[in-house]
């Protein structure tokens, strides 16, 4: 298809799409023109820049050029993977920064869905490549309406000055179907290398995005389980049987490089900055369990040579007192940023991997499944072990040290911190006796399996209720006082003003206001 380099860069973009169109303004109008006019402008979008589009397409739906305000200053304090410790970030207080909020819906928007969208339109439905493009079109959207509820979905891209809002539940029903269609095309195409090296996850390798589709789906299924368990274990037990990911060397990681901030592992970028530290609630449950995995998600605090987390949702002043300063807390690991020996000295390793899917995921999923009655291809028990074995394999922990853990009796402890803390919960990691606390133990052992997704982990925390969270000290959100948990985000100031008529109608879809008390359509507790 032949594109002049106005209508290139239009569907690069993406303006004119979901009200964006004031995004970029007139003053682009210039430069779209006196590009055209260049007789040495690029005007044919051939099949050699597809893979690239496909590329830019994952890099941008796993937010890591807009890492922090995408997904660290919001999902990642939410699912209380941490806390922060500067002051001017009110986020860990449940302050919405409404242009902040934009770096989680620009980038699916702007980027991932013209490129794929581009794909789709140069592709063969039957084709592996549209396969998978298709795929990642549910990953990326799964994330945008598991924030806000009604988002632009079917009308994605499409050039027009107000584009409609979807509810969640159609948006869901497009999810099962696409990924199903998806995963039939690719059981046929397991010989060929879809994009190559351009696919930056699993370089082409369509046995593991068959399973990556296999388990999205699963997700998916258990995230509606409670507001639609017949679908949930209709969809559940398609996916199990279809194949999900089964190991730690299937874990779907996204290749980073040090080359450009847009490039670079976006959680390493950002942990030099000294804006947030281990969560109190890591501390009290990884200390209480003497897990391994300690060790490789957090370091030391550079003062006390221990391991210490910080409630959330510390006011000023609390930030400052010394138990809660960052030399006295515990950065990330190692595998993303090294302490060079000074309190604020940090190397950050920019080219490590970005976690995108863990294969233990699937095995806890399963767990919980089993639980319902569903048909999982094995008991729960089973599989939640098995789900600790293959998260331990991912952070390199394996044999007898695995094993006793598996068996461990400690419940999570007291984490001594500045708020004089009790244990965040009372369960031991061995499988209880009793549903009520298995499914405490299926959905605590899947946030540490998940970490560092918060995106993920938040999600199913709403759904679920675990792990056991403390509430944040301190809210200074009117909506959602500091005895209650976030729910959803608003919508977006840029599409109340550009596509005003759309999102009055969306808030019609919510059963509720648009704030962030109000819970999405699966979200039932």
């Amino acid at each position: 298809m032949k594109l002049n380099i106005n209508q290139k860069l239009r569907k690069i973009l993406g303006v004119g799409s979901i009200g964006l169109v004031g995004f970029f303004g007139a003053a682009c109008t210039d430069d779209f023109d006196a590009m055209n006019k260049s007789k040495t402008a690029l005007v044919v979008l051939t099949p050699a820049e597809y893979p690239k589009l496909f590329s830019r397409a994952l890099s941008e739906g796993s937010y890591h050029p807009s890492y922090q305000t995408a997904t660290n200053l919001f999902a990642d304090l939410y699912a209380q993977y941490f806390a922060t410790t500067t002051a001017n970030f009110q986020s860990d207080r449940y302050f919405t920064n409404m242009s902040w909020i934009n770096s989680h819906w620009n980038p699916i928007y702007i980027q991932v869905v013209p490129q794929l969208k581009t794909l789709f339109e140069n592709y063969e439905a039957n084709t592996a490549e549209y396969s998978l493009a298709s795929i990642w079109w549910v990953f990326s959207f799964h994330r945008v309406t598991d924030y806000y509820g009604p988002i632009p979905y079917f009308e994605a891209g499409t050039p027009s000055s107000s584009v409609k809002y979807d509810a969640q539940d159609v948006i869901y029903d497009d999810f099962f179907k696409r990924l199903d269609a998806a995963v039939a095309i690719l059981k046929t195409k397991t010989g060929e290398k879809p994009f190559g090296t351009s696919d930056i996850m699993y370089a082409g390798d369509v046995n593991k995005w068959i399973k990556f589709a296999n388990t999205l789906r699963l997700r998916l299924a258990l995230r509606i389980s409670k507001v639609d368990p017949a679908r949930a274990k209709t969809e559940a037990e398609a996916a199990v049987a279809s194949g999900v990911l089964t190991a730690a060397a299937e874990d779907a990681m996204m290749v980073r490089t040090a080359v450009s901030s847009a490039d670079a592992n976006g959680l390493s970028r950002i942990a030099a900055w000294g804006e947030f530290r281990m969560s109190a609630t890591m501390e009290s449950i990884l200390k209480g369990y003497n897990d391994p995995r300690m060790a490789q998600f957090f370091q030391p605090s550079f003062n006390t040579k221990t391991y210490e987390g910080v409630r959330n949702g510390l006011s000023p002043a609390q930030l400052i007192e010394p138990l809660n300063t960052n030399d006295n807390n515990s950065n990330i690991g190692a595998r993303w940023i090294r302490n060079t020996g000074t309190g604020s000295g940090w190397e950050n390793l920019l080219a490590v991997k970005a976690d995108i899917m863990h294969a233990a995921e699937a095995y806890f999923l399963r767990a919980e499944g089993a639980l319902n009655g569903w048909n999982m291809g094995g008991d729960a028990q089973d599989l939640y072990e098995d789900g600790i074995r293959q998260s331990m394999a991912t952070w390199g922990y394996t044999g007898a040290a695995v094993e006793t853990y598996i068996t461990g009796t400690t419940p999570p402890i007291a984490p001594g911190d500045s708020q004089n803390s009790p244990a965040v919960s009372n369960i031991p990691v061995k499988w209880g006796a009793t549903v009520a606390v298995q499914r405490e133990q299926i959905g605590t052992q899947k946030w540490l399996a998940l970490y560092p997704d918060g995106s993920e982990a938040w999600a199913e925390f709403r759904r679920s209720t675990f792990p056991k969270l403390y509430h944040v000290v301190n809210s200074v959100n009117p909506d959602v006082p500091n005895t209650a948990f976030i729910r959803r985000f608003p919508f977006i100031d840029a599409e109340k003003q550009n596509n005003r008529a759309a999102v009055t109608e969306a808030v019609k879809l919510l059963n509720g206001e648009d704030k962030a008390s109000t819970p999405l359509w699966w979200d039932k507790n």
